[in-house]
């Protein structure tokens, strides 16, 4: 549903010459560049070849989704990748060993991920929950170019490549028709949630609240009569996405965690730092590609445990903390993550349920601290970084001129 890829041929109606092409008719750039070979091989205006595309683009959607509507039955069949036995071996060792979510987030750093120490394993601890009852969500906020998407691709490129779905680009009822078990535990990752269509939001928010879609709708049966019927999509999903304003998502932000991508000089610093050195071929991407492995590996070994938290009732978030009551149950949440993460580590309990320990508290309150404090702030992660920056070189200014006026 993210893609819609077709061979094309196109014929002059007079001179019969024609051009084939195959395209990805939601890649842009491939409709300019055929439009703009098309126009130059038939003779033919651009504007109006790129005017068809779209409207071809149309066209095939509508026949999709009603053919979807229709055939319920066409799902898409999950590939289960097996982890060899050497490499499950190394990869239960590394997880058996103190201080994991600490060496977790040393991994993503070598699998390409330049600062951002804290959102990356924030990050990385929310895609994991996927394949777990009660899953995570977060939004990823920063203004344009500030790297937020990179963030995203590689946080996405560390979970198995079969559980998880990317996109461009939704249509507004596209969640609907898929299969029944289709999204089930599946990892979604939008690069750019201002680009969904207000139905596409309503049935992502519902994913994420509710972990299923229901809707009426009309089936031709096989005697050629109209019947009502459901459609029924099942969750639970877990989902990271990007966006340049995360204020405007308000019932999005209380189904999900809040991070704001590191704006600031020195972050900038490394960024430019680690690019110089990939042009200047002294990272090794194979190395990275190792590590990306080894990373997904490791997560198709986690096993969705029940966790029991003797210490649920010790802590207490901020009271004025936006909509408190579902941050908690969040909070709640990624606890139980970090234990399931630990699950190598952890004790259980005569049901087989995992224990929590104070540890995995700890680890959650680190890991979480900015994105409560976001949660409960009345600017954006964006903005609160400029004030920020801001007020300090006013202070910074005022003992310059303090000191100045004393000498």
């Amino acid at each position: 549903m993210d893609s819609l890829k077709i061979s094309l041929q196109i014929i002059h109606k007079t001179t019969k010459q024609d051009y084939r092409i195959k395209i990805d008719l939601y890649d842009y750039k491939q409709i300019q560049s055929t439009s703009d070979s098309v126009a130059e091989l038939l003779s033919l205006r651009k504007d109006q070849v790129e005017k068809d595309l779209q409207l071809l683009t149309h066209l095939l959607e509508n026949y999709r989704e009603t053919y979807l509507q229709n055939n319920p039955q066409q799902s898409n069949k999950r590939i289960k990748i097996q982890v060899t036995e050497a490499a499950a071996k190394q990869c239960i060792e590394f997880m058996k060993r103190k201080n994991l979510i600490a060496n977790f987030k040393e991994l993503i750093g070598k699998a390409g991920v330049t600062g951002e120490e804290n959102n990356r394993i924030f990050l990385f601890v929310t895609a994991t929950s996927y394949k777990m009852k009660d899953t995570l969500h977060a939004l990823i906020q920063g203004s344009s170019g500030s790297g937020k998407t990179r963030l995203l691709k590689i946080i996405s490129l560390l979970m198995p490549g079969e559980d998880t779905k990317r996109f461009t680009r939704v249509t507004e009822n596209s969640f609907y028709n898929y299969g029944e078990y289709d999204l089930m535990n599946l990892f979604l990752c939008f690069e750019d949630i201002d680009g969904l269509e207000e139905k596409a939001l309503l049935a992502l928010r519902e994913l994420q609240s509710n972990d299923i879609l229901v809707s009426s709708t009309s089936q031709k049966q096989e005697n050629g009569h109209i019947q009502s019927g459901e459609r029924i999509v099942r969750g639970p999903i877990a989902s990271l996405s990007c966006t340049t304003k995360g204020d405007y998502y308000e019932d999005n932000i209380s189904r999900c965690f809040v991070i704001a991508v590191d704006e600031s000089k020195e972050q900038t610093k490394k960024i430019i730092n680690y690019q110089n050195e990939v042009s200047a071929g002294l990272i090794d991407k194979n190395k990275e590609k190792a590590v990306a492995d080894f990373i997904q590996n490791c997560v198709r070994l986690l096993k969705p445990y029940e966790v029991i938290n003797p210490y649920a009732n010790k802590i207490q978030l901020p009271e004025d903390a936006h909509k408190i009551r579902r941050l908690n149950e969040m909070y709640q949440s990624i606890v139980k993550q970090i234990t399931i993460i630990n699950q190598y580590q952890r004790k259980q309990d005569s049901q087989g349920r995992l224990l929590t320990e104070k540890e995995d508290l700890i680890t959650a309150c680190e890991i979480l601290f900015e994105s409560i404090i976001l949660k409960v702030d009345e600017l954006d992660g964006s903005i609160r970084q400029f004030y920020e920056q801001l007020k300090k070189f006013v202070q910074e200014k005022e003992k310059i001129m303090s000191s100045t006026a004393l000498k």
